[in-house]
């Protein structure tokens, strides 16, 4: 190849890149504070403070360069983005809860027959409470019986009399105490249901296309123990 051709060779491959790289360089404009229309081929310092476009060679927008931000404006903006994601999160939560709710009830009489299910085994529980009471009531007699043989002396009472009253005492006040949590429980068992027939009814309003607001209409719930 003679020394002329492989010159124009070179030539053709350095315009080439020198094309590419025109191609690929970026241009920046923007608007400063006063007013006026800067160009650069680097970000421009006049404009950091507010928006500046990066623009091809063709003269097209590549992107839109966002103003620099101080440590206290950045953290303020890292902290919105925390909020909003933690929102969307608690939106997504709220959406398969609901989804679960509506899969485990899915009209008002499974809702209903699930409460009374719920209430009758807590009321299980509070007849063997009060059962547990008269128990220790019929014994609390027994032992007063033989606790009237010491009245006039009671100091000759037998120890282990003395702490069977003692004990029969204590567990007569555990089971009232355990009576009122368990009545407590009922209450709570109700206001559970309660609130979620309140949801439900707008979800189950919404599956037949219904509007909300018809769907707040209080409703009947199954008569409570």
């Amino acid at each position: 190849m003679s020394g002329s051709v492989r010159l124009f060779a070179l030539s053709a491959v350095l315009a080439a890149v020198a094309g590419d790289l025109w191609a690929q360089r970026s241009i920046y404009t923007c608007v400063d504070g006063k007013g006026r229309r800067l160009t650069s081929d680097r970000p421009i310092p006049e404009c950091m403070d507010r928006e500046q476009k990066e623009l091809n060679a063709s003269g097209t927008v590549r992107k839109t360069v966002g103003p620099s931000l101080t440590a206290a404006e950045r953290a303020v903006i890292e902290e919105q983005e925390r909020k909003a994601a933690e929102e969307r999160q608690r939106q997504s939560e709220e959406k398969r809860r609901e989804r679960a709710l509506l899969g485990r009830y899915p009209n008002q009489g499974v809702h209903d027959a699930e409460r009374v299910k719920a209430l009758n085994a807590v009321q299980e529980v509070i007849i063997a409470g009060h059962k547990r009471t008269q128990d220790l009531r019929d014994q609390r007699k027994s032992l007063e019986v033989e606790a009237e043989f010491y009245k006039k002396d009671p100091s000759k009472m037998p120890a282990k009399l003395r702490r069977s009253l003692d004990e029969n005492e204590q567990m007569v006040s555990g089971q009232a105490r355990f009576l009122a949590n368990q009545e407590e429980e009922k209450r709570r068992v109700n206001a559970q249901f309660d609130q979620e027939l309140v949801r439900l009814k707008v979800l189950w309003a919404q599956a037949r296309g219904i509007p909300a607001t018809a769907a707040a209409a209080p409703a009947s719930a199954p008569t409570r123990q």
